[in-house]
């Protein structure tokens, strides 16, 4: 975490699916105070109590997990709520639901979780005009491919192995930033 919040990563989120419950917690509760004291970003995966527990920014949430109204009643109105959605009509009603955030994908294929067949660049862009709350980009997302997420209209991208299975995560987490500042400012140029 340190080496990517030296690079300008500022939002966190922490995956353990195999984990307990009180292995889940005992993991976040240092990563969210380091992350409040970066002044960044950190959310729990799929459990809204342990991320209220270790006051971390908020939670991300599955479409199996608790429903985005009980997190919000778990969390209070002063955190955030994402949820990963696999086609425009989840994101809808995700959004309908009151989350802070869309996950969507996965955009390309990924090994890093089982989520399905990738729904393409189109069905991000679809999935992005569809709802007014930002859009994260998920799975397959690489230094190859997060130039044609952030282009389709990706807010953000989620990067797990593109980053922590590269030998330095800190030049890899640099390099991911700079594509997206630079098709960020593409796209601005090219739209005004």
């Amino acid at each position: 975490m340190t080496a990517a919040l030296s690079a300008g990563v500022r939002l966190f989120q922490y995956r353990n699916k195999s984990g307990t419950k009180r292995a889940v917690y005992e993991a976040s509760l240092p990563l969210a105070r380091i992350a409040r004291e970066a002044n960044a970003l950190f959310l729990v995966n799929d459990h809204a109590d342990i991320a209220s527990a270790v006051d971390a920014a908020g939670v991300h949430l599955g479409q199996d997990d608790l429903p985005i109204e009980q997190a919000r009643k778990v969390l209070g109105k002063g955190k955030l709520i994402g949820i990963s959605t696999h086609s425009r009509e989840q994101a809808v009603e995700a959004e309908l639901s009151g989350a802070d955030y869309i996950g969507f994908g996965p955009v390309f294929q990924t090994s890093t979780k089982e989520a399905g067949e990738a729904q393409g660049l189109q069905m991000l862009s679809l999935v992005k005009r569809s709802v007014s709350v930002p859009v994260i980009a998920i799975g397959g997302i690489n230094r190859t491919t997060v130039r044609d997420a952030i282009g389709a209209g990706a807010d953000g991208v989620a990067a797990i192995s593109a980053v922590l299975s590269a030998p330095d995560i800190k030049q890899a987490a640099e390099e991911m930033l700079r594509i997206i500042r630079d098709t960020q400012a593409h796209l601005q140029m090219m739209n005004s």
